[in-house]
């Protein structure tokens, strides 16, 4: 299993920006769930006094996510316990999807003095070239508001080499079969972001989450997204290598 998602924000910034109710990894082998769940019932029997954790066995579960009838990997739920405090648990597993660059080994912090648990991880690449991906597919549809906050912040946080970003971008839509985008993405534009049931979504993530770097609003985020992505989604039009670098502090500059 690879680690992606919103947990990797504790690896690459030192803290929890905002709230994760999941931890995601991208998966490898058969999908099926009879060894998923032989897999993860393995894990919940493994010895740990360091951390105090004990996880429940007999209280997982296994199924599919499916959005409609679009199959989207798996779901794992299960109950861990901490002394007599009961921590329901959710992991998300996806297959299939396309790595550029190659993952990275990272050690994954802990709260006790205990050795950091050594991890394969997705880059910061594929997670934008991801995100970008599900707001292009999913159009005003999309209701996943953290992706717009994640990506913003990644392009205020981090350094992008232009050609990689280019290369993950290009991979992930193929590997997910999504066209790449001709012109702007409607994610991008005004109807999008100043859409009222998008204005109440945002609310909504913002309430619930309570992110530690705050944005003025979807149409901020929008916006600074569409300064880090739109000069790279323009050079596909004309088959390009988009040799720039992005510097938060000035956005894309040539080599």
């Amino acid at each position: 299993f690879i680690l992606k998602g919103a947990s990797l924000f504790l690896v690459w910034i030192g803290q929890n920006y905002r709230v994760t109710r999941d931890a995601d990894f991208l998966g490898f082998g058969s999908p099926d769930l009879n060894r998923l769940a032989e897999i993860f019932s393995e894990i919940c029997n493994v010895d740990c006094d360091t951390d105090g954790m004990v996880y429940k066995a007999d209280t997982l579960r296994v199924e599919e996510i499916r959005e409609g009838q679009e199959y989207n990997g798996v779901r794992v739920t299960l109950v861990g316990f901490l002394n007599t405090a009961r921590i329901p648990l959710q992991i998300d597993i996806g297959f299939g999807d396309a790595i550029t660059p190659s993952p990275e080994n990272i050690e994954y912090p802990t709260f006790f003095e205990a050795p950091p648990p050594t991890l394969k991880a997705y880059p910061r690449y594929t997670l934008v070239a991801e995100k970008l991906e599900a707001m292009v597919r999913l159009d005003l549809a999309n209701s996943r508001m953290k992706d717009f906050y994640d990506i913003c912040l990644l392009s205020r946080l981090f350094t992008f080499d232009g050609e990689i970003l280019s290369e993950a971008i290009k991979n992930t839509f193929s590997r997910r079969r999504t066209p790449l985008p001709s012109s702007v993405p409607f994610a991008f534009t005004s109807d999008f972001s100043e859409d009222q049931q998008k204005k109440v979504q945002w609310d909504v993530f913002v309430r619930q989450t309570k992110p530690n770097v705050p944005l003025e609003s979807l149409s901020t985020a929008t916006g600074e997204i569409s300064k880090f992505l739109q000069p790279v989604i323009d050079s596909f039009q004309f088959n390009s290598v988009f040799q720039e670098d992005w510097l938060p502090e000035k956005g894309w500059s040539p080599k």
